[in-house]
């Protein structure tokens, strides 16, 4: 069912992995896509190309999300491509970097990993958001590590993860007024290539197999979840830390 037909999203951090699923699943949806990318030009160009073997519209627009500059430039050409307004921002940007403990950070680590996963995430809204009109949405990316301090290591991660929860709920309140709804999607073990750089097999299987379901999450579970807090469906629904994984975690 297309019903996100009409509709302009911008997913930043949309070239691969859960952020190239979601692409994917908005576009078969209906919407026009842009596919942010900061290194990963032949990703980005693939997800492209399968978005129009599949019949859907998309454009790859290169950014660091971190810079305003180049967020303003990805607003620029999206409605460039696209028209004026701006129905859909995703927010996937984000990353752990290293795994460090405490004694291990510099302020220059800790700083970088918020920018990464924080300021990204403001920056988007930011110069978005002027753009949306009633009944736009904006999903963010938060993790399971936001909600219980992560693992070994990660406590920048997580730190920052947490935020993007907080500030998703201050969007929802600053930005319902004017039926802009904000969520948040809080994924837990979900097999892309974050866990195949972060974490080791042997915890990857032990977790696997503590989870109820007893697997691994996929990307394309995260990508409609993502696609229905986005679309009309869940009119009703913002401010949410939504939680996918597999019953690991219950909050």
């Amino acid at each position: 069912m297309k019903n996100l037909d009409g509709k302009v999203a911008i997913v930043a951090g949309g070239a691969r992995d859960i952020g190239q699923a979601i692409s994917e699943k908005l576009a078969a949806g209906g919407a026009k896509v842009v596919v942010n990318y900061h290194s990963s030009k032949s990703e980005a160009a693939a997800t492209v190309a399968a978005i129009e073997a599949d019949g859907g519209t998309a454009v790859a627009v290169r950014g660091d999300m971190t810079k305003q500059a180049d967020v303003e430039n990805l607003v620029s050409a999206t409605r460039t491509a696209f028209g004026d307004t701006i129905d859909i921002l995703v927010n996937v940007v984000g990353g752990m970097v290293a795994r460090k403990s405490l004694a291990e950070m510099d302020l220059e680590f800790f700083e970088s990993v918020m920018r990464l996963n924080v300021t990204s995430s403001f920056l988007t809204a930011k110069f978005v958001t002027p753009h949306m009109g009633v009944g736009a949405a904006i999903v963010n990316l938060s993790s399971l590590a936001g909600r219980d301090g992560g693992g070994p290591g990660a406590a920048a991660y997580a730190t920052s993860k947490g935020a993007v929860m907080t500030f998703t709920r201050a969007l929802a309140k600053e930005l319902g007024p004017r039926n802009i709804r904000a969520n948040c999607v809080c994924p837990g073990m979900i097999s892309t290539t974050f866990h195949d750089t972060f974490t080791k097999d042997e915890a990857r299987a032990n977790v696997a197999a503590g989870t109820p379901l007893r697997r691994e999450g996929q990307a394309r579970e995260v990508a409609e979840l993502v696609a229905y807090l986005a679309s009309s469906e869940a009119s009703f629904i913002t401010g949410a830390s939504v939680d996918i994984n597999g019953g690991l975690f219950f909050s």
